[in-house]
């Protein structure tokens, strides 16, 4: 049985996973930003955490205790065009996205270390694995969350530390009910964001989106792994990519998807 602490678990994913390794036996320290929406969890722990905050995260890593996993979760979007996003927006997701994995990883990795090891779990996306129209700095900051576990791999894996990057496609979530967008629909990427949002939807086939429960359950299993893998691409559409991508060069690459998508642009 390990302990986890898992980062925003008010809804999607952190939640499923935190019910999930619940399921399994294992003690689950939850945490979000707001504690009264993980009232109805039945966890270990449920703990206050603002991942963008020092004193918050040392805070909420004290009062974990001693935990064998870190599951790095929160995490949100500034979605449109590179030109039309403003940098305070895009700051400020970084601060969440890298930064709070940064932080996080900071406070948890010397206890799992003098603990003689432990897993940390990233939950990057498919955009970390290549970046779309439209949302160049989510991309951006998912790249940089992806470069920084493989360092962490390489740095941590001497001292019984695994660390897996979980890459999700599309999931049934209100991840994208909460993307902040930034002139997306008007003149000229109007146009493309009509198109991309046809294209996008033919990844994942004709069926339902897979729900957050795909992905509590690849997190689950990266954790009781022996020797899991670095990267785990998670739904059709982040499979999809993920193979074609590790086959091709940019120019096929993007050949390929333009074909498969219907992109004109």
């Amino acid at each position: 049985m390990a302990r986890a602490l898992i980062t925003g678990c008010s809804t999607g994913i952190g939640r499923a996973t935190a019910v999930e390794l619940t399921r399994r036996g294992h003690e689950v320290v939850a945490t979000a930003r707001r504690r009264a929406t993980l009232d109805d969890l039945d966890v270990a722990a449920r703990l206050e955490l603002d991942v963008d905050d020092d004193a918050s995260v040392a805070a909420a890593v004290a009062a974990a205790g001693e935990v064998d996993v870190l599951v790095n979760n929160a995490g949100w979007e500034a979605g449109g065009p590179v030109e039309g996003v403003p940098l305070d927006a895009a700051k400020a997701m970084f601060e969440t996205n890298v930064f709070g994995v940064a932080r996080m990883v900071q406070a948890v990795a010397p206890s799992l270390r003098a603990g003689g090891g432990g897993t940390i779990v990233n939950v990057s996306s498919m955009a970390g694995r290549t970046a779309a129209p439209l949302n160049g700095f989510y991309a951006a900051s998912k790249f940089a969350v992806e470069g920084l576990s493989e360092s962490l791999h390489y740095e941590l894996r001497h001292f019984g530390i695994r660390v897996v990057i979980i890459e999700p496609g599309e999931i049934a979530t209100s991840f994208a009910d909460n993307v902040r967008r930034f002139g997306e629909d008007a003149p000229p990427w109007g146009e493309l964001r009509t198109q991309w949002d046809a294209a996008f939807g033919k990844l994942g086939g004709d069926g339902p989106l897979p729900g957050p429960e795909l992905v509590a359950t690849a997190i689950a299993d990266a954790v009781e792994a022996d020797d899991p893998p670095l990267r785990v691409p998670v739904g059709p559409d982040a499979e999809l990519v993920a193979a074609v991508r590790a086959t091709s060069d940019d120019a096929a690459f993007e050949a390929t998807m333009r074909e498969t998508l219907g992109l004109t642009w």
